[in-house]
């Protein structure tokens, strides 16, 4: 591009202006060496008729090259009128072109004796963009540029010099660049800007930036063992996004100052560091390799006011882990220090740090003290809460001692949450936090003690009914987003025990959570677990088990369940009126003769030998079966002694959701019996 090329033009025309006074001039110069750049192939030709006002002048450059800046231009033409200022000195106003790119306009004007350049350079036709050069013989190392509205992608192949794989798209830029270049020495440039809706990225899209402005002072020298830059300034505005980090950035001013040192291996940072004032101090240092990972970071943050921070700094992971929404409120601290991209240490402190995830799914009341990991050694720690809860599950306070040995962190002590009346007890927990390419890790045990039925059914959403829950699982597991359990639950309700095993989670503090178990029903009383349902009174014992269980986002996607009843010693059965319309109802069931129908509205209750039903759930789908075959359907109640009442189901395949809808109409009472 030819859009910094004028300063390199002048050092050669400097040369040849004397001789102006010709008619025709011509001279061809192998090549031209400077401290800012190296011109091959350069061909100046002055044409002044006998008699005019004005000549021609046209220099051609075959090659023009300034490896310190980065730009390298070919076939370079610029042609203009010559003339007369009036004051003795000398103006040329005309069209360049390169072999690459669209024209622009080169203004030149030369004080006498050339004591002065200036220059400038407009994106021709668009009467803004405009970029000058001033230079004087007085000072021969200095050359000045001033940007009035230039284009950010003017600034492509100097940018390139510190970032090879940014690309500048959009954008303006406006300031004044000075250029040293004393003659042994390195070359310096400085320049004070201000950056307007600038936009850039990387051709994979891992950094990008859109609507940036900022207000900026770059120091640039390039030393023998690499370039040394400082940036120093503002920014206001604009979106930001570094891999998975996205930052929107707020209409107030966030001061930034980095330094950076190249170098064979890439990129030092002795020091970094920003303010959002009221809401993020961050300062550090890093090394970045040639690729640009991070081959070491030494980072400190600190919030006084985390409220904001989701939304303006922490979307990105946040959408990532499935957390957008999250809300916070409190102070937070943290020192992250990585090396060959793992984490060396990590130091987390908070103060009344309130955590609430969307959808009420966690939240985390009152954090207070402080989490420490370390690589190498051993450090210990204690973090607490005030309160939270998992969903409508309120739990009480905690404090957790921590020990870090060697990168994993460990409880140093069991430690007892007051939860539904009862305790959760944790013991043995250790977690690895993710490295190598691998997620978080985490194992240990958990037990559960004499949690209130009645509590935890409430919070689900569920009738209240009594019981205790009870159960001990001696290892647990969290790796690859998975949540798994060894050993089981088991809780005494409705006067039966129902046991859980094969307990696992996907996925429980992201989208779509997803829970498998396997479930056991022995013995439980059916009129009291039918009375707390309001399903009508049925008196037995209720047997069965519920296999394969999937709930998404706790909503039941497959199962392979089955339910019956077991005569025991003592204990009648018995099925109301009122249970047999619900059963009606809700399966689709019906009575085998009229007879039988005309009986339910004489008799409240009816005897029964044995019930039993089944459903197979997939695809939305509930495969209905019963005790056995009874002519085209299945036997889901056999009746006992007079009067006698059976009840047969027909339609084996029923909706999964017109199920639900049916079981919700059978607890407001809205039910429909249907009699054959």
């Amino acid at each position: 591009m030819p859009r910094a090329i004028l300063p390199l033009l002048l050092l050669v025309l400097l040369g040849a202006a004397d001789a102006a006074w010709a008619r025709t001039l011509s001279a061809t110069i192998t090549r031209v060496a400077t401290p800012v750049a190296t011109l091959e192939g350069v061909h100046v030709r002055l044409r002044w008729p006998e008699g005019a006002t004005q000549g021609e002048l046209q220099l051609r450059a075959a090659r023009v090259d300034a490896p310190d800046l980065g730009y390298r231009f070919r076939d370079v033409d610029w042609r203009c009128p010559l003339r007369r200022d009036g004051q003795g000195g000398w103006r040329c106003d005309g069209q360049v072109r390169q072999q690459r790119g669209a024209p622009l306009r080169l203004a030149l004007a030369l004080a006498p004796g050339m004591a002065k350049v200036d220059a400038a350079l407009s994106a021709g036709g668009q009467g803004q963009a405009r970029l000058a050069v001033q230079y004087e013989r007085a000072a021969p190392d200095l050359t000045r540029i001033d940007l009035v509205a230039v284009p950010v992608a003017w600034a492509q192949a100097l940018a390139s010099q510190a970032w090879l794989a940014g690309r500048l798209h959009g954008g303006t830029l406006d300031g004044t660049v000075r250029v040293h270049a004393p003659r042994g020495g390195p070359l310096h440039v400085e320049a004070p800007l201000t950056l307007g809706g600038v936009a850039f990225d990387t051709a994979d899209g891992s950094i990008a930036g859109e609507g940036l402005d900022a207000r900026l002072r770059i120091d640039w020298r390039a030393l023998a063992g690499g370039p040394h830059v400082t940036v120093d300034g503002a920014l206001r505005g604009g979106e930001l996004l570094f891999g998975n980090a996205y930052v929107a950035l707020p209409a107030h001013p966030v001061a930034v100052r980095v330094a950076l040192q190249g170098g064979a291996e890439g990129w030092t940072v002795p020091a970094f560091s920003a303010s959002d004032p009221g809401v993020l101090e961050a300062s550090g240092r890093a090394a970045l390799a040639g690729d640009g990972s991070v081959r070491s970071l030494d980072l400190a943050l600190h919030s006084a006011a985390v409220a904001v921070l989701p939304e303006r700094y922490l979307s990105g992971w946040l959408g990532i882990a499935g957390l957008t929404g999250l809300t916070l409120e409190g102070a937070l601290s943290v020192e992250l220090a990585l090396r060959d991209g793992a984490l060396h240490a990590l130091a987390l402190r908070s103060v009344a740090l309130d955590v609430a995830a969307p959808d009420g799914r966690f939240a985390f009341n009152g954090l207070d003290g402080e989490l420490r990991i370390v690589a190498g050694g051993s450090a210990d720690s204690t973090l607490g809460w005030r309160d939270g809860a998992l969903g409508d599950i309120a739990f009480g306070p905690a404090r957790l001692p921590w020990r870090s040995r060697d990168g994993r962190l460990a409880l140093r002590e069991p430690v007892r949450v007051a939860l539904l009346g009862g305790e959760l007890a944790l013991s043995g927990v250790s977690l690895a936090l993710p490295r190598d390419g691998k997620g978080m890790e985490m194992e240990g045990a958990v037990a559960v003690e004499a949690l209130d039925m009645a509590s935890l059914a409430t919070a689900l959403g569920l009738p209240a009914f009594p019981g205790t829950l009870s159960g001990v699982i001696p290892r647990m597991r969290y790796a690859g987003e998975r949540l798994a359990f060894d050993g089981g639950l088991s809780m005494r309700a409705f006067d039966g025990e129902v046991r859980v095993s094969s307990l696992a989670m996907e996925r429980p503090f992201g989208v779509a959570p997803t829970l498998s178990a396997d479930i056991v029903l022995e013995g439980l009383d059916m009129q009291a677990l039918t009375g707390v349902f309001d399903f009508g009174s049925i008196s037995g014992r209720l047997h069965g088990e519920v296999l394969g269980l999937r709930l998404v986002d706790w909503q039941a996607t497959a199962f392979d369940a089955e339910l019956h009843t077991e005569k025991t010693r003592g204990v009648r059965q018995r099925i109301s009126q009122r249970a047999v319309q619900n059963i009606s109802s809700v399966g689709d069931a019906s009575f085998v003769t009229s007879l039988q129908g005309r009986l339910l509205a004489v008799f409240d209750d009816f005897g029964y030998r044995r019930i039993g039903i089944s459903c197979r759930l997939a695809n939305g789908v509930c495969a209905m079966a019963g005790l056995h075959p009874r002519g085209a359907g299945f036997a889901i109640v056999e009746g006992a002694g007079l009067p006698r009442l059976d009840i047969v189901g027909y339609n084996r395949n029923v909706d999964w959701e017109t199920l639900v809808e049916r079981l919700a109409a059978v607890g407001s009472g809205d039910v429909t019996p249907v009699f054959d």
